[in-house]
Order: C-alpha cells, then structure tokens, then sequence
C-alpha cells in the first residue's frame, strides 16, 4: 500500500495550523506536508511532529521574500517562486537558506523549489537558463545536508503563468543540470489537467528514480481522489507494481470544506486502501 502524508495547508482547515498536527495522526497519517513553515518557530513545528509521531516529508522553499515575515507576505501578494527569474538570484539563495535551516531543524529530507511565474513577454530561453543555474546551486547547498531538491510542474489553470508545466519539461531540466539530488515532484492532478495519460507517464517515470514524490487529489476539482475523472485505486496499484516506496502527499480540498470533522469524514478512500491491504485479505 502507498504511504500517505496529509497535507497541512489544505487538510484540517477549520483548525489552526499547530492543531492539524494531532488530527492527521488520530485519523492514521504517519507523515505530513505542506506549503511552507515560516510563520512559525521551527521549534513549535518540530515539538508538534514528535508529540504526534509524525514525520516532515516536504514543504515549500519560499516564494519570494528574504525572512519569514516577507515570504508569507509574498504569497499572500501573488508571488510563486524566485527560481526562474533573472535579477532575483540574491532572493533565491536567501530563500533556499532559510528552507534548508527548517529543513534541518524539522530533518525533513527535501524541499520543493518553485519555479515562479513567467513575466510576460519574458524570453522563456533566459527564464530557463536563470532557472537551470539556480536548481544546479540549490541541489550543490542541499547535497551538503544529504537533501533533495524537487521542481514540480504545474497546471496554467491552478497557477496562471507558472514556469513549470510538463513532466518530460521536468525530467529534461533534472537531467541537464545532473545532480543526483534533484528530483521531479510528479503532482498526478497537474499531470492530469496538462497531459493527462498518468499510469503512462508513471510507467515511464518512476522507474527512472528521479520522481522524489507524488502528490494526488481527484480532478477536476481538487476533491478527495476518490472523486473526479481519475481513477485512483487502478493508479496506486500501479505505484505500487512499480516498486515506488516513497511518499505520497494528500494535497487536496476536502470535498465538505472546512466543516467539523469534514477532512476525517472524507478519508474513506484510504482507510477502504488500508483495509484491502491488511494480512489475511
């Protein structure tokens, strides 16, 4: 059976964050994720995590911002990511140190770099360059902690003007730079909106070993994946014929919103996994 990790920003939203913690682990994740942790005190974060035996698989460098004050004020203002952007180099690195210190702290094992929003009329031919040259330092900074560097492709749709959109775009970026560290995010409702043919491109991908992690959600409405066009029990047997034992973030919006007990209500889907999956069925 996969392994689940519940992501924090979406999961448990009628919580405060520091509470979504405990829910995740009472409801049987044993991991989490989520956007980014620079509103709080790594301190608070890591308490959190072991009070509730749980691990930190990823989350976000920043995306935007030099402390953790302005990289929450830069995504609440738009911004998605400094990586591809020429001029801001200074804010990546700034930015990749501060996730590499949460990192450290709460010893998850990769952080996700993102890409950034392609200026309009921008020369996509210098975004990338800029874009290639950053990945190859951030994957140098994080090989010295033993972490991973992960790009993820993302759909126009969610992320109007994001850089990032394709797996093979993706997968030929990590494969020029030639870092052993950095890895590909392979999100299967992005994949689905931009290109769709998912068991296809996890059969072509995962046996790479340059797929870090996978992140689900049903499509197209972002709803447990157990909901939408997807069909998700066929896709986790295939991550599973195919050997994939890393995590699998649940980075979806519950389909009864914020309502009490609305994410638990939802996991159906997993424990029905879990149940099929147990000795002596």
């Amino acid at each position: 059976m996969p392994r689940f990790a519940a992501n924090l920003s979406m999961l448990y939203t009628e919580l405060p964050f520091l509470d979504r913690f405990e829910a995740a682990s009472r409801d049987g994740f044993r991991a989490v994720e989520y956007l980014f942790p620079y509103a709080f005190d790594a301190a608070a974060l890591r308490t959190r995590l072991q009070d509730h035996g749980l691990q930190q698989v990823l989350f976000n460098a920043p995306p935007g911002g030099r402390d953790g004050a302005s990289a929450v004020a830069a995504f609440d203002a738009g911004q998605r990511g400094t990586a591809c952007l020429p001029g801001r180099e200074d804010d990546f690195r700034t930015g990749v140190a501060m996730a590499l210190e949460y990192a450290a702290a709460l010893s998850c094992p990769r952080i996700h770099v993102m890409a950034g929003l392609a200026p309009a009329g921008a020369d996509r031919a210098a975004l990338r360059a800029t874009y290639v040259a950053n990945l190859a330092w951030a994957a140098q900074q994080a090989a010295g902690a033993g972490l991973d560097v992960l790009i993820e492709p993302i759909n126009t749709r969610d992320i109007p003007g994001f850089f990032l959109n394709r797996q093979a775009e993706a997968h030929a970026i990590v494969a020029e730079v030639g870092a052993p560290n950095l890895k590909v995010q392979m999100d299967l409702y992005h994949c689905q909106i931009v290109e769709g043919d998912v068991a296809m491109k996890l059969r072509q991908y995962l046996p790479t070993g340059r797929v870090g992690h996978l992140q689900v959600a049903g499509v197209p409405e972002r709803h447990e994946p157990d909901i939408g066009e997807l069909n998700h029990d066929y896709l986790f047997k295939v991550i599973d014929e195919l050997g994939f034992d890393g995590w699998i973030g649940c980075e979806y919006r519950p389909s009864r919103g914020a309502q009490p007990g609305g994410t638990s209500a939802g996991l159906g889907w997993m424990n029905r996994l879990a149940t099929a999956s147990s000795p002596g069925r």
